[in-house]
């Protein structure tokens, strides 16, 4: 016993023990409820995170996608058509993304078909430009491909512009066509229309019209509304309008529709009545054309203003029967030379009662046009370009609509033909 109390190594013999504790029936027992509480907390999914659903250990896919990417032209290319070269489609998957941008991160704007094998653009490129190419196809198990180019499109010998009528920031009458000249004749006028968008606030459905092959003018099927905002695209640069020659404008102008003035020439009364915003402001004794050289009838636009300018016979088929150097405020209404403008040469009572002129309509001036009391300036100072003039009951045929800015003058279904 060596004198030791009992007591005294009990004590410290159970304090070893329960520091030793991992054999005894309570390490079993915290043991057993380890496991409880592991299997209860979703211990479970964290050990088959590497297991396949037969226990096995999942291998995680590494392989290549299947998907391939193809451009066209290939990369570095140079020299590029500007229509019809741009290809990108996918083989084995299907493309995801696909993005064609300029220098100054402008994208071109285009679709991935239906089946997602290929990628179209929806317009033509720009000439002398290079773009970059980045596209995605996506093979049947999800794997991405992607592919990086990039090309540089052809520089034109040959160029044409559209000269295009309104100016931009305009503002004109009711009656005031898009009209676009071109500097070359257009022997692709589908590719070139397309290039050109006009559009309206508030919105009303705008279709062009080809004049020959240098003409294309856009208008609604009636005259627009007082107030509307009129908005012109030329997206011209890179069209191919004929063969080897291209457009290089791109553009955006825009012009707005002034009040509603409409006036009315009465060949057989020599009267002019001038409705604006659907009510008369105004009646005018006018002198038409002569019975030997009457005025057009029709819808006749104003396309020009000139304070004062000078008229000669020669230039529209008169010989040398006038050559008034200082006709005051004149207005054209045609191509072909008629106009309607002040009168001083011609005796006051002439106006409202005699039809006297070669074609044009005359009304009341003076020499210089400086007296603003005149019938003349005051038509002249309350008229814009684009305003309407219409003539009627002449002993004349109708005018051409090609014949200035006189569109009107051709049904809206054979415009849209």
């Amino acid at each position: 016993m060596n004198g030791q109390p009992i007591s005294g190594g009990s004590a410290g013999a159970g304090g070893r023990r329960r520091g030793r504790g991992a054999t005894g029936p309570l390490a079993l027992a915290v043991g057993a409820l380890l496991m409880l509480v592991t299997a209860c907390g979703g211990g479970g999914e964290a050990g088959d995170a590497g297991r396949d659903d037969k226990g096995g250990t999942k291998v995680e896919d590494t392989t290549a996608s299947q998907a391939v990417v193809n451009v066209a032209p290939k990369d570095g290319a140079e020299a590029v058509a500007t229509s019809g070269a741009l290809k990108i489609s996918a083989a084995r998957g299907k493309l995801t993304t696909v993005k064609v941008s300029d220098p100054k991160g402008a994208e071109v704007q285009g679709k991935i078909a239906a089946d997602g094998t290929s990628w179209t653009p929806d317009r033509h490129l720009a000439a002398a430009t290079k773009y970059r190419v980045h596209a995605v196809a996506e093979d049947a198990k999800g794997r991405e491909s992607a592919k990086d180019t990039s090309f540089t499109t052809l520089v034109p010998q040959n160029t044409f512009i559209g000269q295009y009528t309104p100016e931009d920031g305009s503002t004109v009458g009711v009656g005031m066509p898009v009209s676009i000249h071109f500097t070359r004749g257009i022997t692709a006028p589908e590719a070139v229309e397309k290039a050109i968008e006009v559009t309206a606030e508030p919105s009303v459905p705008i279709e062009g019209h080809w004049f020959g092959n240098d003409r294309l003018d856009f208008r609604p099927e009636k005259y627009w509304a007082a107030g509307t905002k009129v908005t012109v695209k030329l997206d011209l640069d890179g069209v191919e309008g004929r063969p080897g020659v291209y457009g290089k404008q791109a553009k955006t102008i825009s012009f707005t529709i002034g009040r509603s003035q409409v006036s009315t020439v009465d060949a057989s009364t020599h009267r002019m009545t001038v409705v604006r915003d659907g009510r008369q402001i105004k009646e005018i004794p006018i002198s038409a054309g002569a019975p030997a050289t009457t005025t057009y009838n029709g819808q006749m636009v104003i396309s020009e203003k000139l304070k004062v300018t000078r008229m000669n016979g020669d230039t529209v088929g008169f010989g040398g029967e006038y050559d008034i150097k200082d006709v005051p405020h004149a207005m054209r209404l045609s191509t072909s030379g008629t106009f309607i403008h002040g009168n001083y040469w011609g005796g006051p009572g002439i106006f409202g009662t005699t039809n006297t002129s070669h074609g044009c309509v005359g009304l009341q001036d003076v020499r210089g046009g400086w007296n603003k009391e005149t019938p003349a300036a005051w038509f002249f100072d309350n008229s814009l370009i684009g305003d309407l003039v219409i003539v009627k009951n002449s002993q004349d045929k109708t005018i051409q609509p090609d014949n200035g800015l006189n569109v009107w003058n051709m049904p809206w279904s054979e415009w849209t033909k």
